[in-house]
């Protein structure tokens, strides 16, 4: 038998991955990468920073709460707010008199109270919508919601409804909302999926006819109505009343509360929807559960204050600014901040031209439209666009 001869470079060569090994390697690989990306411990300066940030923001809209609750045509000082507070909680203080008690019970801590409720809502709804659409100029309108309440509201008062006395417009505009996001999520819907191009797209053409809608709603209404309505679009506290902050509480409430539980899923959304699969994500059931989250909070505080733009769209700018983009401290960061911008708009547009009162919609798209346009050209400035 002869001696058989080899190869010394067939001896060492690596032989070559199947093709189905190498997309299986890859495909680990990238999800490995996410996987150490998503659940890196932020350092302890980030967690700090988080926390002053947070306890900053509460203490902020504590001191501004009992100073709106003091300022106005009938001036409360604010050591009298404070002590008013504190007798009908039982915890001392001394009662004002009558005229001061009804104007501080009856008109002022409502409308803080709902200002509080309302901007907390669009605050975290706007947070929520930009998480789930993995970008920064997603606001709750863009599905509709807000077109689909106005909707409902100019009908009913076009319409002159009155089934539920006071409620109807409230009742009506809550109801419309619901629906037109339902409707454009089903639309938006083929083979079991949505994706978020064809969901814009849809709530686009769904605002376009909304607004038509409303158009010909106001063009066959008469005066009276076409100046409720009016009043209605341009948005107002106004009419704030312990009832309807009764009314919008439980939606606004939930939605609060199960707003922060998606904080993580979000985060790794962040990272695309590839990837969020391949750690686990039901990237279609979370959104789902986000958009009624948004509906339920937009629904309810459009309903009882009208449109009001702007709040939802800067305020999760301003933290991922401060804070940046992890949604943990985001969501509920962006309520709180969300209730401060509201409760300070709603105190500039009673003091402002006083003893008339601004509409609260048109001051904060006067305020916010140019601060966005700053805000943007910031952006493009430092990192060439939109990150």
């Amino acid at each position: 038998m002869g001696d058989r001869t080899t190869d010394p470079a067939a001896e060492t060569a690596t032989p070559a991955p199947e093709p189905a090994t190498a997309t299986a390697t890859a495909t680990a690989t990238a999800t490995a990468t996410a996987l150490t990306v998503t659940v890196t411990t932020p350092s302890g300066g980030g967690r700090g920073r988080s926390g002053r940030l947070t306890a900053g923001l509460a203490a902020g809209l504590v001191l501004l709460a009992f100073a709106s609750a003091g300022v106005g045509a009938y001036e409360i000082p604010l050591g009298d707010v404070i002590g008013s507070v504190q007798h009908h909680l039982g915890l001392g203080g001394a009662a004002l008199d009558r005229v001061g008690e009804s104007v501080l019970w009856n008109v002022r801590l409502p409308r803080v109270a709902l200002a509080l409720l309302v901007g907390a809502s669009l605050g975290c709804a706007g947070a929520l919508m930009q998480g789930v659409f993995g970008n920064p100029l997603a606001e709750p309108g863009v599905i509709g919601i807000s077109a689909g309440a106005a909707v409902g509201a100019v009908a009913a008062i076009g319409l002159g409804l009155g089934f539920l006395g006071n409620w109807t417009v409230t009742a009506c505009a809550f109801t419309a909302g619901l629906v037109t996001v339902s409707a454009v999520y089903l639309l938006s819907r083929t083979g079991g999926r949505t994706e978020v191009v064809t969901l814009v797209l849809t709530g686009i053409a769904v605002n376009a006819f909304a607004g038509a809608l409303i158009g010909l709603f106001v063009f066959f209404a008469d005066s009276g109505q076409v100046n409720q309505i009016t009043f209605w679009q341009l948005g107002s506290l106004a009419q704030a009343t312990w009832p309807k902050v009764l009314a919008v509480l439980p939606c606004a409430a939930a939605g609060l509360v199960l707003a922060p539980c998606y904080a993580r899923r979000l985060d790794l959304l962040s990272l695309g929807e590839r990837s969020a699969r391949h750690l686990g994500v039901d990237v279609e059931r979370l959104r789902l559960a986000l958009i009624v989250v948004v509906a339920l909070l937009t629904a309810a505080a459009v309903a009882v204050a009208g449109v009001i733009t702007f709040v939802g769209l800067l305020v999760p700018h301003l933290l991922r600014m401060a804070n940046g983009p992890g949604h943990r401290f985001l969501v509920p960061g962006s309520a709180l901040a969300g209730a401060a911008v509201l409760l300070a708009g709603d105190l500039a547009a009673r003091t402002a031209a006083a003893p008339a009162e601004l509409p609260l919609g048109v001051l904060t798209a006067l305020i916010g439209s140019p601060f966005f346009f700053w805000l943007l050209r910031r952006t493009r400035r430092r990192q060439g666009g939109w990150a």
